[in-house]
């Protein structure tokens, strides 16, 4: 193994799968921390706040703060702050209290439904037809069109509900502009949390189970990247794609 300074660990089907522990990604994290070794958990799930993440680990065995916590509402703040000269900042928002807390928390913005500079769509499960009609309305009016993922479906047991990707395509359709895609697999998210943790890309390793999301986030960024099975991507699936950095059947197989 390359001496890594910063590891970038996905969460559901790394850590756990729903409101199963995945014990070999809890002792990785444990391995981690006694060998002295800094990590983030990047995940791309927007309901939850820093805290609230934190909480749902310590539950799963792994003592953490929010401190070792990255989001792609945290990405958004971020990207937008430094995109955007003027302050305040007109924001519409569609999404759970994850989004909502890290963007409004912020004295920089302010909830707008009429003429906002962006438009904000995280995950929602309580996605009506009136946010749909405001949002597309604010877009037609210039507002700029961020999506915090663009993850099509949600695995939940043995089915697959829509994702965030789903709610931003029907906005797509509806506005007739692409949105701006912050979280996994973009480059935006990997490259916001190397600046956090002050590290290059080629001193990283992301570690996370699904290939489209955590395999593509480390390709696109030029971080290294380690793919679990224990989670959605199985061996079957990788023939004919760029191979991993490493490839296991669980953690434990990962010697640091």
């Amino acid at each position: 193994m390359k001496d890594y300074r910063l590891f970038l660990i996905d969460l559901d089907g790394t850590i756990y799968r729903g409101k199963e522990t995945i014990e070999s990604g809890v002792r990785f994290v444990k391995r981690l921390d006694e060998a002295g070794l800094d990590y983030l958990f990047l995940t791309n799930n927007t309901t939850r706040t820093p805290q609230m993440v934190a909480d749902k680990l310590a539950g799963h065995g792994v003592k953490t703060d929010v401190s070792k916590i990255y989001t792609p509402s945290m990405a958004t703040a971020s990207y937008i702050l430094e995109k955007e000269a003027k302050r305040p900042i007109g924001v519409y928002i569609i999404g759970q209290i994850g989004l909502w807390k890290e963007i409004l928390d912020r004295p920089e913005f302010y909830y707008d439904e009429e003429n906002p500079d962006y438009v904000i769509v995280g995950m929602d499960t309580d996605l009506t037809y009136h946010k749909l009609m405001v949002a597309t309305r604010c877009i037609h009016r210039g507002a700029v069109f961020i999506g915090t993922n663009s993850d099509q479906n949600l695995p939940v047991g043995k089915e697959l509900r829509p994702g965030n990707g789903s709610i931003c395509a029907a906005l797509e359709v509806a506005s007739g502009q692409k949105p701006l895609f912050i979280g996994k697999p973009e480059a935006i998210i990997v490259n916001r949390a190397l600046d956090l943790a002050g590290v290059r890309a080629e001193e990283a390793l992301i570690v996370g189970d699904n290939y489209p999301t955590d395999i593509m986030a480390g390709i696109n960024s030029g971080v290294d990247t380690l793919l679990t099975l224990t989670g959605v991507t199985q061996k079957a699936d990788l023939a004919g794609l760029t191979p991993p950095t490493y490839l296991v059947n669980d953690l434990d197989e990962f010697s640091l």
